[in-house]
């Protein structure tokens, strides 16, 4: 992660997280491609939809277990409902891409396969920057800051004179000077008055 400290102070903290995702996209897109090209032949929005919620699921998985793994874990049914609810709206992009190529161009799966993938790519491009945005804002979120928790204020203690008189700071502390200075007096003359009783 050398080419990071290239990168503006704001983007640094987003380069391992758009790493990991970006593997876990690729791979993904693989197998969204086998999929999809597999399943041609029944129709190119249906082999769009079967082939997204299949990696879908893989993506989540991936997601929480490493791109995200930091992240403070929410319920998992509100995680679940959250990641699947925008993939649906990512799955929606990229069928239309789709369907725009075969109903909106007239392109068909027997003459324009090539045609009808680069729609797909188009897509999925657009439903993965979605993707990306949907999932470290809403689904993946980080811990609340942990609430503060207010000390009761404690009383300004005012220095108060043998007498039972508020004295001032300055004064306050020649007083305590002047209590020290006797303790230390009492603590000499004990040991004194000791030898004087064994004597």
């Amino acid at each position: 992660m050398r080419l990071v400290r290239f990168l503006p102070e704001r983007l640094r903290h987003l380069a391992p997280e758009a790493v990991a995702f970006g593997v876990i996209g690729l791979c993904n897109l693989g197998l969204y491609y086998l999929i999809f090209n597999a399943l041609l032949f029944i129709g190119g929005v249906k082999a769009s939809v079967i082939a997204t919620l299949v990696t879908t699921y893989l993506a989540y998985l991936a997601n929480r277990h490493w791109t995200y793994r930091n992240r403070a874990r929410s319920a998992v049914r509100r995680e679940y409902t959250l990641f699947f609810m925008f993939n649906l709206v990512g799955m929606l992009i990229q069928a239309t891409f789709v369907g725009f190529a075969k109903y909106g161009l007239g392109l068909t799966e027997a003459d324009a396969r090539i045609e009808l993938n680069i729609a797909s790519a188009l897509g999925i491009g657009v439903a993965t920057v979605f993707r990306f945005w949907s999932y470290r804002t809403f689904v993946f979120r980080h811990a609340p800051p942990a609430a503060e928790v207010d000390l009761p204020i404690q009383p300004a203690v005012t220095p108060v004179a043998p007498g039972g008189q508020n004295v001032p700071d300055d004064e306050f502390e020649q007083l305590a000077a002047e209590l020290e200075l006797e303790a230390e007096l009492e603590a000499v003359d004990r040991p004194a008055e000791g030898a004087a009783r064994t004597r």
